[in-house]
């Protein structure tokens, strides 16, 4: 492979922030020497989320093997998913009179045909659902721990107990039909075709107001790693939550 000089399109602090996480972990293991620097470390794992490019083009770039740029990457991923909210952290403070939006995505990841589990009909393709609970401008607020894909959105997010939790503090949720049944804060579109005109006029609205959460997925996707995942499916939980705690770093500056 031949190196070449690229671009990565993420703000200056924002490495320095991820290589100052690295530096305080690489303390806590009483690690002496390693052959990338903390920054060149940071820079590498966030190569790889940003664009997506494989283990072995990353590792020629930075001049290190392909194993330990894994290592590098899983490390990097870990010690940011540790400063991902959980969910409780992110309603924390929360003002009950604002609603939330809650979705599912699937991840699109590398599986054979025989992983029936990871097989969406919905998709028609393999991945690992994710949810995600959104301010009504999109901001993602809680994004969960990924699920075989060919499990449904209500069953995730009750497994995730996003449904319990919104109940017991009486928080207003928007979501899609998937979510039918899912309790009585949880708002849905009316189901069925010639609706009397004020159901459509409700589901006008209520798509409106639930717009605004796609975006939180088109962030989270801008990261290309969620494109087409490589790594096993144990990780892409910890990758979206390491995302995760990478925009709130970026977008508090």
């Amino acid at each position: 492979m031949v190196p070449y000089r690229a671009m990565l399109d993420v703000p200056h602090e924002v490495v320095e922030h991820v290589s100052w996480l690295i530096y305080a972990r690489r303390g806590e293991l009483n690690t002496r020497w390693r052959r990338l620097g903390c920054f060149r470390q940071a820079l590498l794992a966030l190569v790889h989320l940003r664009k997506n490019e494989t283990l072995a083009q990353i590792g020629a770039g930075f001049g290190v093997s392909t194993a330990t740029a894994g290592r590098y990457v899983n490390e990097t991923v870990d010690v940011l998913a540790e400063h991902a909210p959980s969910l409780l952290d992110a309603l924390q403070g929360h003002d009950p009179n604002e609603f939330l939006i809650l979705d599912g995505t699937l991840i699109p990841t590398d599986r054979v045909n025989a992983d029936e589990p990871y097989y969406s009909m919905k998709h028609r393709r393999h991945g690992m659902n994710v949810q995600v609970l959104a301010r009504p401008d999109g901001t993602p607020l809680w994004f969960s721990r990924a699920l075989p894909g060919r499990t449904h959105d209500l069953t995730s997010a009750r497994a995730h107990g996003v449904i319990q939790t919104c109940l017991s503090r009486q928080i207003l949720v928007l979501a899609d039909r998937a979510y039918r049944g899912a309790g009585a804060t949880v708002r849905t579109p009316y189901y069925g075709r010639d609706l009397p005109e004020k159901y459509a006029q409700f589901n006008k609205d209520h798509a409106r107001l639930r717009a605004p959460g796609e975006r939180a997925f088109a962030r989270l996707k801008q990261w290309l790693i969620f494109r087409k995942a490589r790594c096993s499916t144990n990780r892409v939980g910890r990758t979206v939550a390491a995302v995760h705690a990478i925009e709130i770093a970026w977008h508090s500056r």
